[in-house]
């Protein structure tokens, strides 16, 4: 478990509450899959709540895409994250 103190520490963004958290969630999510045996060609993800409203100022799609990536919050070099989310398309925002 990680600590409130260990969270405002790591992360690649401002907000460790909108990176962390989800970037660890996502890459539960993929890692589970594949411990099934499962590799997903294309994977949505949609967000909701705070996470929705305050996601592209804080980075959290970006995090989300890493962490279904198989980076994790506290490896990931900051230097790559723009090569390693190339390739992502964002939804049109009303």
């Amino acid at each position: 478990m990680i600590s409130a103190f260990e969270l405002s520490e790591i992360g690649i963004r401002p907000s460790s509450s909108h990176t962390v958290g989800p970037m660890a969630a996502a890459k539960r999510f993929i890692d589970e899959l594949k411990c099934d045996g499962l590799v997903p060609r294309r994977t949505e993800a949609r967000i909701y709540g705070s996470l929705a409203w305050t996601g592209r100022g804080h980075g959290t799609e970006t995090v989300i895409c890493l962490g279904l990536l198989g980076e994790a919050p506290d490896s990931v070099d900051p230097n790559r994250v723009a090569d390693l989310v190339h390739h992502k398309r964002w939804p049109r925002t009303p």
